[in-house]
């Protein structure tokens, strides 16, 4: 797999040389908390992506989500300030609901995590099960790019990208075959109150995607009368994005109304990406975004999706 240059990871985010980068909870907090200034984390563990041993991957999972809220969540110094992603297997459904049971209840955890890399996109029927789990905790889904690569398909459906920068650019789009495979399968038909959050960015990709889909499909309603709506109107309180370094337009005039376009000002949620190389701050966001589309990226969306009840301040 390429990888870009100068290292994956920011500079200070390793304990020592010997250990993974984001890997201490107290070196985090200081980073997170104390230099940049933020009040809370929703802490997305990383994991080895799809194994061909689906029990070593289970086993895999829930060793890291006792060890992300006994570490994290549950002790140390910035423990109250960190909030919980659990991570479930998708290749083992029955793992994944037990799992998803299992930390539903506890108070820290607000969100459940699947791999982006799979073998099958999310709107086949036999995801049935993990969706359902899903709702019945009222837990969002994460949806985020694994650090292996596993027995999933390549990353593009050319093929293997052979340099970092095409890797990149194709990324985005594998997060919206997901979901425009969930739209036409039905599955925000059949479980409207799921959430889905696409946590590596792609928020970019959605205008022109939607649009195609709007004015290509919908004429089709025949082939998919599990899904009557206008595949956009499953946007709204189904679907959000985590902002990418890369992401949309950059710094330009036209930035606040480029978010405006499909609803992204509601969809779209700051992410650090710490201890990512592509690691964001809020002097990254464009100066063009109206102050209160700055609002709704760096705290609101968030606070209404995950029901956190924090004075905030911009």
């Amino acid at each position: 797999m390429t990888a870009p240059l100068g290292g994956r990871y920011v500079s200070g985010s390793q304990p020592d040389p010997a250990a993974h980068a984001g890997s201490d909870p107290d070196l985090v907090g200081r980073a997170i908390f104390d230099e940049r200034g933020f009040d809370l984390a929703i802490l997305h563990p990383m994991t080895v992506g799809v194994l061909p041993d689906w029990h070593l991957e289970s086993a895999i999972h829930e060793a890291t989500n006792r060890m992300l809220v006994e570490r994290w969540l549950d002790s140390g110094t910035y423990a109250d300030r960190y909030l919980g992603t659990i991570r479930v297997n998708p290749n083992d459904i029955e793992s994944a609901v037990k799992e998803i049971h299992r930390w539903a209840a506890h108070p820290k955890i607000v969100q459940i995590a699947l791999p982006m890399q799979t073998q099958a996109p999310y709107g086949r029927p036999h995801y049935k099960p993990l969706w359902r789990a899903a709702v019945e905790s009222g837990l969002p889904v994460a949806v985020h790019w694994e650090m292996g690569q596993g027995i999933t398909h390549p990353p593009t459906p050319n093929g293997t990208a052979r340099t970092y920068p095409q890797l990149v650019g194709f990324q985005p789009l594998n997060f919206v075959y997901h979901l425009m495979n969930m739209i036409a399968e039905g599955v925000f038909e059949e479980f409207p109150d799921l959430k889905i959050v696409f946590a590596d960015g792609a928020a970019d990709m959605l205008t022109p995607m939607m649009w195609r889909m709007d004015t290509f499909g919908r004429p089709h309603l025949e082939q998919t009368p599990w899904s009557p709506r206008m595949p956009s109107d499953y946007l709204p309180g189904h679907v959000w994005f985590v902002n990418g370094a890369l992401d949309g337009p950059g710094d330009v005039e036209y930035a606040s109304e480029w978010l405006r376009m499909t609803g992204k000002e509601d969809m779209l949620m700051f992410g650090s990406s710490y201890p990512d190389w592509q690691c964001s701050t809020v002097d990254s966001l464009p100066s063009g975004w109206t102050r209160r589309q700055r609002e709704k990226v760096l705290w609101r969306n968030a606070a209404e999706l995950y029901g956190i009840h924090v004075p905030a301040t911009v």
